[in-house]
């Protein structure tokens, strides 16, 4: 309670119950009317309360009460501008510390508690905001948070924002009732969370199609906004050039010679100087930063973290590396907290794990594994991190745990159906899948699922092909399983499994065969990074898109390099700590090389 001492250590769980037994008596004493000193009046309803109650609760009520001018013998206070039913929950609140928020008060009961300053029930509005933000109201919400001065809500709901808004502009009636200024505003931001800038030009589209006789005009404006220099030339010039809202107007012919220009001297020979800053094709800012963790490199292993910039198609090597070298391990992402769980370091098998925090940068030891295992698969699910198989340097290990982070504690669960080594597993639909791999005589075709609510391990319909090093990954409802050593040669091959149907279909073949590779799911995208070819360790990345159905080649690692493992942070708050500092530079180069590329 605000109004009493703070309790100390010792006797914290005596003067709680004090507290709220002190709540109790004061709220009846309310409700019945006894020693109140004052009442409000609200519309129709009058409510009895203790002056030095609200006071406490409220720095509005308590200059009210103490105010030279308020005589001590009046007794009523008119409110106006305020419920009655939001008088009540303000009320009950100053005596018992407790609110209800929902749907239908929230918007009346925030800009009420903002009124008389009763911080904890904004707290509380706030809260609940951001547990309900969808993409449908996540603009409303920001738009709120602002008016209200709701700092933090606003930064929230404005992240959440620009992390959605794919989905926001496509599903939001909020993103169409926008001014042109509000969206300009939102579609020159660094941190919005677009895959390329054509996605931005459909979304300027859909907002003029609202209402096309008013905002037509508006085309200018929002055409500044876009990176149109991060555009292809043959969109550019097919798409965006001759659209009528584009053609129509006179304000955007500047901006169409200016862009012409730039795509221009990107498609000469290079030797005409690009500014790295333009505006143009400065790149935005990712949410999501791709690591990849240690590896088999140069013949040893290596302790080299590696970070991918999507936007500026870009490996960073990361100055906080780990103490030690490991590879054949796993890796887990729980919040922004990075697992480096088990494998060897060429002497030793491990059972220990690793973390690193990527926002203060430093490395800790956890609790270990229960058993050493190299060629470990790992999967998370439900905030919890599983680790299954692997070699301990004498048996391939049926046998299966989970680490439980809020007590340090690894758990053994029911083993796998097989012993498995250099498997990879994934979890989909509230469901662990660990597929292929090998038992010490074969490489397995056979794959199963684990259900964390019975504890039970089932076998599941057997992939088309035997796939030791396999890259197993969850993907748009499906279970994708890729490459990997069937025995005789590594494979470029993919297939991907349908849980409903308990079936497998063939996937197009990547460029590269691999096995032990790492695999992540970024942009909507599947990337295939590095492994081991059957001839030598690569450095190679490429990336399938589910929407076109096609393979397609990304920047290579600066680190030849296999038995890696990768996983994806979201929201870093430190994010530019892991992109490259020449990064707008690098875009115009690499879209430069792209355009002579397909000019030859």
């Amino acid at each position: 309670m605000e109004w009493e001492e703070s309790p100390t250590s010792s006797s914290a769980s005596v003067e709680n119950k004090y507290s709220a037994h002190s709540c109790n008596i004061l709220n009846e004493l309310r409700k019945s009317g006894q020693l109140t000193d004052a009442v409000i009046k609200v519309e129709s309803q009058v409510f009895p309360i203790h002056r030095a109650i609200l006071s406490a609760c409220s720095p509005y009520f308590r200059a009210l009460f103490t105010n030279e001018m308020f005589a001590t013998n009046r007794r009523e206070v008119v409110i106006p501008g305020v419920s009655a039913d939001v008088m009540k929950t303000i009320i009950d609140y100053s005596y018992t510390r407790q609110v209800d928020v929902t749907a239908e008060n929230v918007e009346l009961l925030l800009p009420a508690a903002d009124q008389f300053h009763v911080n904890g029930i904004v707290k509380a509005c706030c809260d609940f905001l951001a547990s309900q933000m969808v993409a449908e109201n996540c603009i409303g919400i920001y738009k709120f948070a602002k008016a209200y001065f709701c700092h933090n809500l606003e930064r929230i709901s404005f992240r959440y924002l620009m992390h959605n808004y794919c989905k926001v502009c496509t599903q939001s009636n909020e993103f169409l009732q926008l001014n042109a200024e509000e969206l300009a505003e939102m579609l020159s931001r660094d941190e919005l969370n677009v895959k390329n800038e054509e996605l931005v030009f459909d979304s300027v589209l859909r907002w003029i199609d609202y209402d096309p006789e008013r905002r037509r005009n508006c085309m200018a404006k929002l055409l500044r906004s876009i990176r149109l220099g991060l555009l292809s030339t043959q969109y550019f010039v097919e798409k965006v050039k001759p659209h009528p809202y584009v053609k129509e107007s006179e304000n955007c012919k500047p901006i169409i010679i200016e862009t012409l220009k730039f795509l221009y001297d990107l498609d000469m020979d290079g030797k005409e100087e690009i500014d790295p800053v333009n505006q143009l094709a400065r790149p935005r800012v990712p949410h999501e930063i791709l690591f990849v963790v240690g590896g088999w490199s140069g013949g040893s292993p290596t302790n080299i973290v590696e970070t991918y910039d999507t936007r500026a198609d870009k490996w960073i090597i990361c100055e906080a590396m780990d103490t030690g070298p490991r590879a054949y391990h796993g890796t887990a992402c729980l919040g922004n907290v990075i697992y480096i769980i088990g494998g060897f370091d060429g002497m030793e098998y491990f059972n220990s794990v690793r973390c690193f925090d990527p926002v203060s940068k430093t490395w800790a030891e956890v609790a270990p594994m229960n058993a050493k295992r190299c060629y470990v698969s790992t999967a998370t699910l439900d905030g919890l991190i599983y680790a299954m198989g692997g070699y301990d340097g004498h048996n391939r290990q049926n046998t299966a745990e989970r680490y439980f982070p809020q007590n340090n504690q690894w758990s053994l669960i029911q083993p796998m159906t097989h012993q498995r080594s250099d498997a990879s597993a994934t979890s989909l639909s509230g469901r662990i899948y660990i597929c292929g791999g090998f038992n010490g005589q074969e490489c397995l075709l056979n794959a199963e699922a684990y259900d964390p609510n019975t504890n039970q391990w089932t076998m599941i319909a057997p992939m088309r092909n035997r796939r030791s090093g396999v890259g197993v990954i969850a993907y748009r409802d499906h279970v994708f399983a890729l490459g990997g050593f069937n025995g005789i040669s590594r494979m470029n091959t993919g297939e991907k499994y349908n849980p409903v149907k308990d079936s497998w279909t063939s996937l197009p073949e990547m460029y590269s065969p691999r096995s032990n590779f790492a695999v992540e799911v970024l942009d909507d995208m599947i990337f295939a990074i590095g492994g081991f070819n059957g001839m030598t360790t690569i450095f190679n990345v490429e990336c399938y898109d589910g929407t076109t159905d096609e393979w397609y080649d990304a920047t290579d690692m600066n680190l030849y390099r296999s038995a890696l493992s990768a996983c994806v942070v979201t929201g870093l708050p430190n994010v530019y700590d892991y992109l490259h500092r020449d990064r707008d530079k690098d875009v115009v180069e690499k879209k430069r090389a792209r355009a002579q590329n397909n000019a030859e």
